[in-house]
């Protein structure tokens, strides 16, 4: 393997529990935009969410897609507002629950300390989301920990979301680095995807989302409960 010198995050499901910080998000953002129940039923099906239970599919749109995945989802049920509108309102109520640290359910008890152990270990972090940037930025200021991050991408930050390898090879190009020296950390295929299409050096899946250990490892070098375990990987990777 090649010596990792930097380590790139994905966010919901990764930083932070995508069920325990989103459901009641989601489940609020259908019950506003949805014209009646048979249309919320609907548009629940097709984001991947049960709404009895809040939990999130494997392959859920809403946990690996960008708002305008979903907008085009769920345009059907909206004509009115088309895919183009029911994206504006799903980012602005978005962008106001991101900010809201109340909401936000870490994936490790303390995500500062974890970055921060990271970081003394002279490694790079970013993270790369098919959130929007804003959203982005505005949640990892609300759960303080926005300065850990040297990179912060969004899918509207480059021409391809994931499963391309855009937001990858971009923080690469902005390290001055190689893709062999990161290693990219997340709960889905997607980003799992994008690390093998950029040519990343360590792909490392966790579980803090709703794919589980046979849907991410086929694609992963390793796949951890959650992103506490990277230092002890990145210890027995390098045999101390």
């Amino acid at each position: 393997m090649a010596r990792i010198e930097a380590v790139l995050f994905d966010k919901d499901g990764t930083l932070f529990d995508f069920a325990g910080t989103w459901r009641a998000v989601v489940s609020k953002v259908i019950d506003t935009l949805a014209p009646d129940a048979e249309a919320a039923v609907g548009m629940a099906q097709a984001g991947g969410f049960d709404r009895a239970t809040g939990a999130f599919m494997p392959g859920s749109i809403i946990v690996a897609g960008s708002v305008e995945e979903v907008g085009a989802a769920w345009a059907r049920y909206r004509p009115d507002l088309g895919a183009a509108g029911l994206a504006e309102e799903i980012e602005r109520m978005s962008l106001e629950a991101a900010a809201d640290p109340t909401i936000l359910a870490p994936a490790v008890p303390d995500l500062g300390a974890l970055l921060a152990a990271l970081s003394a270990r002279g490694l790079a972090l970013g993270v790369a989301t098919n959130d929007s940037a804003a959203g982005a930025e505005r949640q990892l200021t609300a759960a303080g920990v926005r300065g850990a991050f040297g990179f912060v991408a969004g899918y509207d930050s480059v021409r391809r979301a994931k499963p391309a390898p855009d937001m990858v090879l971009a923080f690469a190009a902005a390290h001055g680095l190689a893709p062999r020296a990161l290693a990219m950390v997340g709960d889905s295929t997607h980003d799992l995807e994008a690390a093998r299409a950029a040519g990343v050096g360590l792909a490392v899946g966790v579980l803090t989302g709703p794919a589980g250990q046979a849907e991410l490892a086929p694609h992963a070098d390793h796949v951890l409960p959650t992103i506490g375990g990277l230092p002890a990987l990145f210890d027995r990777l390098a045999g101390v």
